[in-house]
């Protein structure tokens, strides 16, 4: 039986993902922690999970730890400061923030930059499953790369000869939880109604105006007649479809340039799909490994 010899983290606002890894950064053992993600937790409260819970159920007593994603946030266990974009693996690596204790256990910083119009922006935990994927084959590393992560907040990447060149965040997720539960387009049915996403895709145009197009999701039921039971999915539809149609060019990307989607399999998919709808070839790779070969890289780096 292969011998722990690390605990990885990806430690983010709701969830907590946590991995024992050889000394290869093979998988030997994993377990999700629904529900302890930072924003829930007090002064304090991060480090006390994560030794009395955390550690224990992966039986990673004593192990060098490292962990990326917000707990290194404001929110989190220690504030790990951003590094200035452009960055690659050697800067997250040296700006590894040193937790005090008696085992060795760093967090990785984010990544911090001018934003597409000046006004900033920031990618925590992200930028970590970039690097794992730029790793895990050479050629990625080579000349430009197109990489989006869709999620609560989407990031848009750009990667040039692998580094971390400009990146912009879209709230779309976000936007999509919020409207669903809190605006006249709230309900509770499931979005899985596929022919409803498509229509929203078509909906949502070159992405502009999206207030909008926004209110088509109501119209649409009380105007046209169309099911209720739908909503959530055309609207989905309408906010993913307005953020690969309008996205990408904030960061110069052209209409046609091919994009690897890295993350959870099932979103990539419906962004691999709204992408093809626009004629844009895709590839989807697996976020999960992803951040295990990002946070094995960095551990390499720095361990002495």
């Amino acid at each position: 039986m292969a011998t722990p010899a690390l605990l990885a983290c990806d430690w983010g606002t709701t969830n907590l993902r946590a991995w024992t890894l050889d000394g290869a950064g093979d998988v030997i053992a994993e377990r999700d922690f629904p529900g302890l993600g930072v924003a829930g937790l007090g002064p304090g409260e991060a480090e006390r999970r994560f030794r009395d819970e955390v550690r224990p159920v992966l039986s990673a007593q004593g192990l060098p730890a490292i962990l990326c994603g917000m707990v290194g946030s404001t929110l989190g266990w220690t504030l790990a400061p951003y590094v200035d974009c452009p960055a690659g693996l050697d800067d997250l690596a040296e700006h590894l923030k040193i937790v005090d204790g008696p085992d060795w256990v760093r967090i990785a910083p984010g990544v911090k930059g001018p934003g597409f119009n000046g006004q900033g922006d920031v990618i925590r935990g992200e930028e970590t499953q970039l690097f794992g994927w730029l790793a895990a084959d050479p050629a990625r590393r080579r000349g430009r790369r197109v990489v989006c992560h869709p999620g609560t907040h989407a990031k848009w990447m750009v990667a040039e000869d692998g580094r971390l060149a400009r990146f912009v965040t879209a709230m779309t997720g976000e936007l999509f939880a919020v409207l669903k539960a809190h605006s006249v387009l709230k309900s509770e049915a499931p979005a899985d109604d596929m022919a409803a996403f498509d229509e929203g895709l078509a909906s949502a145009g070159d992405g502009s105006a999206l207030a909008a197009r926004l209110f088509t999701a109501r119209a649409r039921v009380v105007g046209l007649g169309r099911p209720a039971g739908g909503t959530p999915s055309y609207l989905s539809g309408l906010l993913i479809g307005a953020d690969v149609a309008a996205t990408p060019g904030l960061l110069g990307i052209a209409p046609d340039e091919p994009v690897d989607l890295l993350g959870d399999p099932g979103l990539c998919g419906l962004y691999a799909r709204a992408l093809r709808a626009r004629g844009v070839s895709t590839d989807i790779h697996d976020g999960e490994a992803a951040a295990v070969a990002g946070l094995f890289a960095l551990y390499r780096k720095a361990r002495p």
